[in-house]
């Protein structure tokens, strides 16, 4: 295949605007963001608690001006350059949350929304889960922590969305994840 049809893919990127955070490029005729720093990666946490509730986080995003429910989620790299998807994904889950785990295994990586972004997100499955604190994230955040019977997760995900909360599409990908291992064999 040559790339004389398909310009966009030897097209130089052109940064049209940079934040803190993000920055605006444009190749060819596409524009897209990226992330500044953390290497365009992000981890959202799969935990389940030994009660068996599944961690929940409910913030208000300002893109969707709305409250959204999400899993636990952060981007890697971003407090200490070099640090593990595993790594990133624990310090997320305890700041955000207030638990901790003893084992964290990255399950996938693959793009949030590729028409628009570059940024990737790894689904980390946490594990030997214990509260060590009340979380709601740093600084900067106003998280709420929901801890919902895994049973029931699905149902009163539904019922979030009747009450007019936004929901990370994702969700239902962890969830399934729970139970499963990637090539669907249910997980004992």
């Amino acid at each position: 295949m040559t790339d004389a049809p398909y310009p966009k893919r030897t097209a130089q990127p052109r940064i049209v605007y940079e934040g803190k955070y993000q920055r605006m490029v444009v190749r060819g005729t596409w524009e897209y963001a990226e992330r500044v720093h953390a290497g365009g990666l992000a981890a959202i946490i799969i935990a389940v608690t030994p009660e068996d509730k599944v961690v929940f986080v409910e913030q208000f995003r300002v893109p969707l001006q709305a409250n959204t429910i999400e899993m636990p989620a952060g981007l890697v790299g971003d407090i200490h350059a070099g640090e593990s998807i595993e790594v990133s994904a624990i310090r997320e889950l305890e700041e955000e949350t207030g638990w901790t785990a003893e084992h964290a295994e990255v399950l996938m990586i693959g793009p949030t929304s590729s028409g628009s972004s570059s940024e990737k997100i790894a689904f980390v499955r946490a594990t030997g889960l214990t509260k060590v604190g009340e979380g709601g994230g740093d600084g900067d955040e106003d998280i709420t922590v929901h801890e919902v019977p895994r049973t029931q997760a699905a149902a009163w995900l539904v019922q979030k969305i009747n009450e007019g909360y936004e929901l990370d599409a994702k969700l239902w990908a962890g969830l399934w994840m729970i139970d499963h291992d990637l090539d669907g064999t249910p997980r004992t």
